[in-house]
């Protein structure tokens, strides 16, 4: 009876890491593949050189991470990072008074202003970003619309713009998911012990959703730092973006150890992001 008693919870445990294992495999095997495989290809072509007319020479050198020095990319990079973290702040100031309309209003209605949110999405990334030359170019409707010959394409706030439009829903799904799920009785208990709608916003309601916030300007300035197609047709040749930068090392210089070394500075930053909204998200 005994070891009857012992086999079953022995049995179990073995049925359930047999199960978290067939569960898990998939997801596992989709890392390993198409995450962590590609990376270590990075990785590895960060240390050879370029070959005469492109490709990689598998001889050991330095001077890819040297480079990354020179004023030239370093511009480049902190180019992108200004106008990343612009396109995030102006998010974050549009978004939040979004949610927050969306959060009080009635259930139906959420619904039906979450869709429209959404719906950008349901049209292909190229053609909404093309729509932007429509809009902004010489003859197009906002010059119509103003009577003028204004040169707005081709400029840095015309990129900032377009990645605004991209990446706005990113911003306003996470901090509308943080504000609906406020308790309402503690606003209701801070106008209660006599303050204003101003100070409960300040120390009720914004703290309370700062992983909300957190989580949002993430979504936006990674793939607002790392895009290369809006800054391509918005920004036209002037406006070189990190993006940009590298799939011109792969594609036109096929300079693929520098490109893979841009890549992998590229991914060090965004860590670095991601460790940082963890730490915050944990204080808040």
């Amino acid at each position: 009876m005994k070891s009857e008693v012992k086999a079953r919870p022995v049995s179990r445990w073995r049925g359930r890491r047999l199960g978290a294992f067939v569960f898990l495999s998939p997801g596992v095997t989709y890392l390993i593949v198409l995450l962590l495989v590609p990376l270590a290809l990075v990785l590895s072509n960060t240390v050879f050189q370029r070959g005469r007319f492109g490709g990689i020479v598998y001889e050991f050198t330095t001077e890819n991470f040297e480079r990354l020095a020179d004023p030239l990319y370093l511009g480049v990079v902190v180019t992108s990072l200004k106008l990343a973290a612009l396109t995030t702040l102006v998010a974050l100031l549009i978004g939040y008074p979004t949610a927050y309309v969306i959060a009080q209003l009635p259930r139906k209605w959420k619904t039906v202003a979450l869709v429209a949110i959404v719906l950008p999405f349901w049209t292909n990334f190229i053609i909404r970003v093309y729509a932007w030359i429509m809009l902004l170019s010489g003859p197009g409707l906002v010059n119509s619309l103003l009577g003028t010959q204004l040169e707005l394409l081709y400029k840095q706030g015309t990129i900032v713009a377009g990645l605004l439009y991209s990446y706005l829903p990113l911003m306003v799904l996470p901090l509308y998911a943080a504000i609906e799920r406020l308790d309402p009785q503690l606003r209701e208990a801070s106008a209660n012990l006599g303050a204003s709608g101003f100070t409960t916003f300040r120390k009720v309601t914004l703290p309370l959703t700062v992983p909300g916030v957190m989580t949002g300007c993430l979504f936006v300035f990674v793939p607002s730092f790392g895009n290369f197609v809006i800054p391509e047709i918005l920004g036209g040749s002037k406006s070189i973006m990190v993006g940009n930068l590298i799939r011109d090392q792969f594609l036109k210089a096929r300079d693929w150890p520098f490109g893979a070394t841009l890549a992998l500075a590229l991914i060090a930053v965004l860590i670095v992001l991601l460790l940082a909204q963890a730490w915050v998200a944990r204080r808040a």
